[in-house]
């Protein structure tokens, strides 16, 4: 006879594994709620994520290839061994370019033959002999020919093209005409044998001048990038000088040249303004004067020899609003920047209302301006580093050269 406890634990035991299924059931559900519920929630955000951590590649693309070539020193590193200020004054684009384009190229292994453009890396703005200290570009001329004699003789390239997918960078007063007086510069004109390639320079203006007169992309002029780190939230400094101007403002503009230095503009600005006391304008150099950009709200950018100026950079870094004075300038990288956006411009002869005219902008959209310049997106286009980073001034030099070269194969292919 069986013992009735034995038949009775054998009728319990279905419903013990009746109750384990159950369970496994309600945990299946709970598993799958779990998975669709974190679908939901977190795949939104996995496009984003994989372009964070694209943009931190070392080799960002614009696609546009460029080949550096390896010139004798002399044309280039010669000059900045023998003097560190070669790679960190105001036209050492020349130099930054060159030393984010060679990185890029060995990280990649680009070779000559896979090349759309090819760089010509000559440091014409290190001869530091004037003296003023200031740089001497007499051996421009000669030095541009040698090297491109060089590149003429010993690789294909430039006679395949006739040195048109050639890029030079001339971050000079007027670009490839090498002289910083205007009239000097238009008289010596460009170098004929520049004038196939393209040139990436400083200069730039509205209308036909003789020292553009070619294929060219307008860069800014080239600031330490260690300045955008000097303030990194703009948004959060004390803001207690209105307008701020520091440097050469002559009480007697013409020079010993015959030139009047910044067609006298800045010799009217201290006549008018020079007593204001919203106006903090200095003449005397010092070696501090970012802490007082930092400080200002509008940063008076006027002409000098050039159009152009380092101020330009520099108080877009600083979060100070670039008031620009410089008729028919134009300014580097527009698509991305969107300078109407970021400064005001104000009419050489419009001097005397300057004053009206910042309050009124005060008074109405400063906030909105503010905003705009301090996107990091603005400043980032405005810095060469080293290596290139997404977004700064060489990568947008390359997106623009490569925007030339879809136009130039577009044609090719109509014609």
């Amino acid at each position: 006879m069986r013992d009735p406890k034995q038949k009775a634990a054998r009728a319990h035991k279905p419903r013990r594994f009746s109750m384990l299924d159950k369970l496994r059931k309600r945990y299946r559900w709970s598993w799958l709620l779990w998975v669709a519920l974190s679908a939901y929630l977190f795949l939104p955000a996995l496009p984003s994520i994989r372009r964070s951590s694209s943009s931190s590649d070392p080799e960002p693309r614009p696609g546009v290839r460029i080949y550096a070539y390896d010139l004798p020193p002399r044309f280039n590193r010669a000059w900045v061994d023998a003097d560190p200020r070669c790679a960190r004054h105001l036209f050492a684009a020349e130099v930054a370019v060159h030393e984010a384009l060679l990185l890029r190229q060995r990280r990649s292994g680009l070779r000559a033959e896979e090349a759309d453009l090819f760089l010509v890396p000559v440091y014409v703005s290190c001869n530091f002999s004037t003296p003023t200290g200031l740089p001497s570009l007499a051996h421009a001329r000669g030095m541009l020919a040698e090297a491109v004699d060089l590149v003429h003789a010993d690789m294909p390239y430039w006679n395949r093209s006739d040195g048109a997918d050639h890029v030079f960078v001339a971050s000079h007063d007027f670009g490839a005409c090498f002289h910083p007086m205007e009239d000097v510069a238009i008289a010596a004109g460009i170098p004929e044998f520049l004038k196939r390639s393209i040139l990436l320079q400083t200069f730039g203006v509205q209308g036909r001048h003789t020292c553009q007169e070619v294929d060219h992309v307008v860069i800014p002029p080239h600031v330490l990038p260690e300045v955008a780190r000097e303030l990194p939230e703009p948004e959060k400094a004390h803001r207690d000088i209105f307008a701020f101007f520091r440097g050469k403002m002559e009480v007697h503009p013409k020079n010993m040249s015959g030139h009047f230095y910044s067609k006298k503009v800045r010799t009217e600005l201290l006549q008018l303004y020079g007593r204001n006391r919203k106006f903090y304008l200095k003449r005397k150099q010092y070696d501090g004067y970012r802490s007082e950009m930092a400080r200002s709200l509008f940063c008076l950018c006027p002409l000098g020899w050039a159009p152009w100026s380092p101020r330009l950079v520099e108080s877009v870094l600083l979060g100070c609003i670039p008031v620009i004075i410089a008729d028919n300038i134009r300014l580097p990288f527009p698509d991305v920047l969107r300078w109407p956006d970021i400064s005001l411009q104000v009419a050489e002869r419009d001097l005397a209302s300057l004053e009206a005219v910042l309050d009124h902008v005060v008074a109405t959209n400063l906030t909105t301006i503010q905003k705009n310049l301090w996107d990091p997106v603005k400043r980032r286009a405005l810095v060469f580093d080293r290596p290139m980073e997404e977004g700064d001034a060489t990568w947008q030099v390359l997106k623009e050269l490569e925007a030339k070269l879809d136009r130039l194969r577009q044609q090719g292919r109509k014609s």
